[in-house]
C-alpha cells in the first residue's frame, strides 16, 4: 500500500482545512508534540491556500484548543512567518468583529458567541506577535476602515456602529 501525502505547497484551501483539523486533533490527543506541530504549520502557511486553510479552521473550531493555548514553539513559527501571519490574523479581527454587532442585531447568540471566540483569539496571537508588524497593519486598517466592508469586494462598507467596535477590538490588543 502506497502512503499518500500532501505537498503542502500546492494544498488546497479544503486540504489545508482537513490537514490543519486532523493535525489540531492529534495535538489534543497527545499523538504530535508541540513542536513538530508548530513545524508542520510552519510548512504548512508559506502559502496563501494553507494559511487561509489553517486560520479558518483553527480560530473557528470550538473543540481545537491549539490557538487558545499558543504554545511557544507555535509562535515562535508564526513570528517568523512575518506579514502574511499579521496580515491574516488582523483580517479575522476585524471580520469576526463586525459579524458580532450583525449577530447581535440579528439576536443570534450561538453566532454571536462563535464570533467572539474567534475575535478573542485573534486578539490573543496579535499579542503576542511581534509588535511593531502589528502596529503597523493595524494602523493601516484604521486609516483605510472607511473603505473596507463586510464582503470581499468591500461594496457592503461596514457601518458606523462596525466600525466603532472594530476600532474598540484593535486597541484591545494593547491590552
Amino acid at each position: 500500500m502506497e502512503k499518500k501525502t500532501i505537498n503542502f505547497k500546492k494544498a488546497s484551501f479544503t486540504q489545508a482545512i482537513n490537514i490543519s483539523a486532523k493535525w489540531c486533533k492529534e495535538w489534543g490527543e497527545d499523538l504530535l508534540s508541540e513542536e513538530v506541530l508548530a513545524d508542520r504549520i510552519a510548512e504548512l502557511i508559506k502559502t496563501k491556500n494553507g494559511r487561509r486553510g489553517f486560520f479558518a479552521y483553527a480560530l473557528s473550531d470550538n473543540d481545537c484548543f491549539l490557538l487558545d493555548k499558543l504554545p511557544f514553539s507555535l509562535m515562535f513559527k508564526l513570528n517568523e512567518s512575518g506579514d502574511s501571519v499579521v496580515e491574516i490574523v488582523v483580517k479575522n479581527l476585524i471580520m469576526s468583529s463586525a459579524q458580532i454587532i450583525i449577530h447581535q442585531r440579528e439576536n443570534n447568540h450561538e453566532y454571536k458567541i462563535n464570533s467572539e471566540n474567534i475575535s478573542e483569539r485573534c486578539k490573543g496571537i496579535l499579542r503576542l506577535l511581534e509588535t511593531k508588524l502589528v502596529t503597523k497593519t493595524v494602523n493601516q486598517v484604521i486609516k483605510d476602515l472607511d473603505n473596507m466592508g463586510n464582503n470581499f469586494d468591500n461594496s457592503t462598507k461596514y457601518d458606523a456602529e462596525q466600525k466603532d467596535f472594530i476600532k474598540k477590538q484593535i486597541f484591545d490588543i494593547a491590552q
